[in-house]
């Protein structure tokens, strides 16, 4: 198997869509309850749908770059505001975050082998 998407709930379709075709998603279906992106890099894709109540923000969206701090200030550069600047965090990734019009936590960082291979990863029987 392999993870192909992620649907996160969304109050207004239309702002959403707008913040993350801003981050560099591709529009691939438009509906009006529903769309679904392509990632800026790779065949990933990532859905919003309208939500029918209140939105939970548990989930936290990765999305991973070479280089964070060029990265983040590109966004910058296109008014994404980050909740703190990029910082090198004791599992070995360097990451910032900001957030999307609903409240979901997104983080723009960069793992590199740390990400499959930690020093610390478990091997299974």
């Amino acid at each position: 198997m392999r993870l192909n998407q992620i649907t996160i709930p969304v109050t207004d379709l239309a702002r959403s869509r707008s913040f993350y075709r801003r981050l560099g998603f591709r529009l691939l279906v438009d509906s009006p309850h529903y769309a679904r992106f392509l990632a800026p890099e790779g065949d990933t894709t990532f859905s919003l749908q309208v939500a029918d109540g209140p939105v939970s923000t548990g989930a936290v969206i990765y999305l991973e770059c070479d280089k964070v701090d060029i990265e983040v200030a590109r966004l910058r550069d296109r008014g994404f505001e980050f909740e703190n600047e990029p910082e090198d965090m004791g599992w070995l990734w360097r990451e910032a975050i900001l957030k999307d019009p609903d409240g979901h936590k997104i983080k723009i960082y960069h793992a590199g082998k740390n990400r499959i291979d930690p020093p610390w990863r478990v091997e299974e029987d």
